[in-house]
């Protein structure tokens, strides 16, 4: 029965004079989920609300699954519209409503009313009081409970009258675009995707680059990780996914540096690359998928070392996570199974079997200073050859 929906935001309430901003760019990334759905949709706004209306035939479920995945949406509520009326007219109204949306009536149930337009005649509290008096009387087995009711009847007065019973939660935060655009550093693993989900949660753009080193890694390596970015994209939008070729920079560190330092020097590498695109594809940070202390390259000496490369801020959201808090979120997001699958990427390939978990930074740029001659080069040729692939949610 239900052909609009109400869209409730949270944290854009709060914002002044460019509140607007928010709101469009809101609709903007609402406009892009439906692209996905059958149907053609009408989308306005008012003060502290978005609406939805379908003007054609629609999937229900679906609408509602896409719509549950962009940013910025705090609450999805399907609701019935009805014009400013008397107050007897509401009430048959709401008698249909609940009629053809509960058929069991062996319900606990309040009224909760809201009236931002100050000349309806009756107040909130008159409101909820008449409209349930009237439920009761059309349904005698329909009961009141104030503190725990099964179903809450929602009145909402405003240039119309709009009736819902139902919120389906939104995932929150702040829509993709609107703080800006990083660079994820993104890998075959669990933290990579949970960590560019949360940041474009906060509401940056995301792009990815992926550090991938054939023959040692596998095409169904590059292929998990494209997938990972797929599987992200149905909260970001498309994202591109720039795929490095790493193998002749990783050989050379693996046959000129000590290994037990080869994580660490790596992932410098890795680091300055990441920053070189960052910066040609106007980001304006970078996101790893680090955790204090969880591997060798991670402790805080370890983070330090890897963070002078950079100029460019590290944002680093999964830094204090527990890994059964990451594994949550991962499975929430539906990436976990994906990167569960056993194909390594090129970090897990050349691993020392004592990494240094305290080095020094001086001693770490003495001992790059033997590729100096060549990593220049290694570093252009890697550059040159990259791919780009856009990574889309298709299904």
């Amino acid at each position: 029965m239900f052909t609009s929906f109400m869209i409730k935001y949270a944290e854009i309430g709060i914002k002044g004079k460019n509140r607007y901003l928010f709101e469009d760019a809101l609709i903007r990334q609402i406009k892009y989920a439906l692209k996905k759905c059958e149907g053609e949709f009408v989308i306005t706004k008012t003060p502290g609300r978005i609406y939805l209306d379908a003007e054609t035939d629609f999937d229900y479920d679906d609408v509602l699954e896409k719509l549950s995945c962009v940013f910025g949406i705090w609450g999805i509520c399907p609701i019935v519209r009805v014009p400013v009326c008397e107050p007897e007219e509401l009430y048959k109204a709401c008698i249909d409503y609940f009629d053809k949306v509960y058929p069991d009536k062996k319900k606990t149930f309040k009224v909760f009313s809201r009236r931002s337009n100050k000349s309806y005649p009756l107040d909130s509290m008159e409101l909820n009081a008449e409209v349930g008096a009237a439920l009761l009387d059309a349904f005698p087995e329909l009961s009141v409970d104030v503190h725990n009711p099964e179903i809450v009847l929602t009145v909402e007065v405003r240039d119309r009258i709009y009736l819902y019973s139902e919120m389906i939660p939104g995932p929150g935060g702040m829509p993709v675009g609107t703080n800006g655009k990083g660079m994820l550093l993104l890998s075959g693993g669990i933290d990579s995707p949970v960590s560019g989900w949360m940041v474009a949660k906060r509401g940056l753009k995301i792009d990815a680059v992926y550090f991938h080193a054939p023959a040692y890694t596998s095409e169904r390596a590059k292929q998990k990780v494209v997938d990972l970015a797929k599987k992200v994209s149905r909260y970001t939008g498309p994202i591109y996914l720039h795929v490095v070729n790493f193998t002749e920079i990783q050989l050379a560190i693996y046959e000129n540096c000590p290994h037990d330092e080869l994580t660490i020097i790596m992932r410098r590498y890795m680091m300055r690359i990441a920053e070189m695109i960052a910066k040609e594809t106007e980001c304006n940070c970078l996101i790893t998928g680090e955790s204090i202390g969880q591997v060798a390259s991670q402790t805080t000496q370890s983070l330090a070392v890897t963070n002078e490369v950079c100029t460019l801020p590290v944002f680093r959201p999964l830094i204090a996570f527990d890994k059964e808090d990451i594994v949550n979120i991962s499975k929430k997001i539906d990436t976990y199974e994906t990167s569960i699958l056993p194909f390594e990427d090129c970090c897990t390939i050349f691993v020392a079997k004592h990494p240094v978990t305290k080095p020094n930074l001086n001693v770490i740029k003495k001992h790059e200073q033997v590729l100096e001659d060549t990593i220049d080069d290694m570093i252009q040729r890697a550059m040159d050859t990259k791919e780009l692939i856009i990574a889309t949610d298709t299904e």
